[in-house]
């Protein structure tokens, strides 16, 4: 047996010690340190081995976040040791209890901090993450999405904006910009269905179209364009007898009930690559289904941060640095198209080469930097809605008007109002529940990846790219 001496340096008025070498029924009176009001030890002979254990204090179930821990495959998580043949140390492991340092000397393995021996000498932890570690965090956040529906995401008041599918896609334009969307669904007022989404990507499309009809866009040229007559020749809409537009062939509303699992609404978000989710509710007797929200992915994250939010310890991924988790794109050769690699644009590069690479490479935003390769700024599909103020894009030629000039136009639209949001930046030293918070934010979509200093890209984290890793 090997005497293991064990803190709770964080107070309290009453402490027990438990852990699997009790069994879990038996309590261990701690005592306070002398000369401290919040530090409670207790020595305890353990076996040799790996022992889970967990603090009772004032009658709650607390977990020392600042030392080692586990989840097993029921999501509970519990502080772990190690404890080893006497022979094979210097001394006896044991807790130099302070009130500015816990440190529980022990070789940690895998684990989240650096051990050391009485004696003072350092072991750097093990630099991978257990398979076992990462499949117990995803069914951790499985399950926890899995216990919650998409009525989670409805908020207590709001309007919800849906547009007809007989509107001219003019009118379309100028109400996304107005009321800041990024995508809305459209609708057939004659069968009450809903039938598709508009969305930035749409606008990229008819712009680039119209450019290539003709030397300079004109508001008549959209004035000419319904919504329907865009989705009829995007899709090649079904028309029934009656005027009423079916759903797209091959490619039907990707949609949510309201009692569907957050976890299955995040599933068909990454799953059909879009922004957005309508919640539609449908009802029994047959009248028109009712539009209740879009649900998107920052709101889903929010649930999920808000669930770890004092106590983000509890699952140890959490903590992990992003560059340790390969998650998003990374840098390649600027202007170069690569498929899933990190294009990059400088900001004097045609409008229209941005719209190209965000259109063919399926990508939400282009990194704009300089020529050392450091972040200036970022253009998005959504950016393209600001042209729509003063109808700017009639003004404009895609292939003449710079991206520098094109952000320019969008800043002066959008006004100062979440402007610093518009290119947020992280690093890949910065935990996993960092990324998470930051990006749980409705106005940040995506973290650009700089080096410290230089501001030099080294890629971009995504929405997707974050709950692709949650949820593989």
């Amino acid at each position: 047996m090997v005497p293991t001496r064990f803190a709770w340096p964080y107070g309290g008025h009453q402490v027990f010690l438990s852990g699997s070498f009790t069994r879990w029924t038996d309590h261990y009176l701690m005592t306070p340190v002398e000369g401290s009001s919040t530090v409670f030890q207790a020595i305890y002979n353990l076996e040799p081995g790996y022992h889970q254990y967990k603090f009772l204090v004032d009658g709650v179930w607390r977990l020392d976040e600042q030392q080692p821990y586990v989840t097993d495959e029921h999501g509970i998580v519990n502080n772990i040791i190690l404890v080893k043949e006497p022979e094979l140390m210097s001394s006896v492991l044991c807790l130099e209890a302070s009130n500015s340092d816990s440190s529980m000397e022990l070789d940690n393995g895998f684990f989240r901090h650096p051990a050391s021996l009485s004696g003072g000498t350092h072991r750097d932890p093990v630099l991978q993450i257990p398979d076992g570690e990462i499949h117990a965090f995803r069914r951790h956040i499985t399950l926890l999405l899995s216990r919650y529906t998409a009525y989670e995401l409805l908020p207590e008041s709001g309007k919800v904006i849906a547009l007809d599918i007989k509107l001219p896609v003019k009118q379309a334009f100028h109400i996304m910009y107005e009321q800041g969307l990024v995508a809305v669904p459209i609708r057939d007022d004659l069968s009450g269905q809903f039938c598709g989404m508009l969305s930035a990507s749409d606008f990229i499309l008819i712009l680039m179209e119209l450019h290539n009809n003709g030397s300079i866009l004109t508001d008549e040229e959209l004035e000419t364009h319904t919504v329907f007559a865009w989705k009829e020749g995007k899709y090649q809409l079904n028309r029934e007898p009656d005027g009423s537009v079916e759903e797209l062939p091959g490619r039907p509303l990707i949609q949510a009930d309201p009692h569907e699992s957050l976890k299955d609404v995040a599933l068909k978000i990454v799953h059909h690559k879009i922004s957005t989710v309508p919640i539609i509710h449908k009802l029994e007797d047959g009248s028109m289904p009712q539009l209740l929200h879009l649900a998107c992915l920052p709101g889903i994250l929010k649930h999920i941060c808000r669930h770890f939010r004092h106590s983000p310890g509890t699952l140890p991924l959490l903590q992990q640095p992003v560059g340790r988790l390969c998650l998003g794109t990374s840098m390649q050769k600027v202007g170069v198209s690569t498929g899933s690699r990190l294009t990059m644009l400088r900001p004097n590069d045609p409008l229209s080469s941005a719209l190209t690479l965000l259109i063919e490479d399926q990508v939400s935003c282009i990194p704009i930097v300089d020529d050392n390769g450091s972040l200036l700024d970022v253009y998005s599909r959504s950016d393209i809605t600001s042209l729509a103020k003063d109808s700017a894009y009639a003004r404009i030629r895609l292939d003449q008007t710079s991206i520098h000039q094109a952000l320019q136009l969008f800043y002066e639209a959008t006004g100062a109002v979440n402007a610093y949001k518009h290119c947020t930046t992280c690093l890949n030293s910065d935990s996993l529940h960092e990324i998470m918070e930051r990006l749980s934010d409705p106005a940040v979509r995506r973290l650009i990846v700089v080096e410290a200093g230089s501001k030099r890209v080294e890629g971009i984290i995504s929405l997707r790219d974050v709950f692709n890793f949650l949820l593989n």
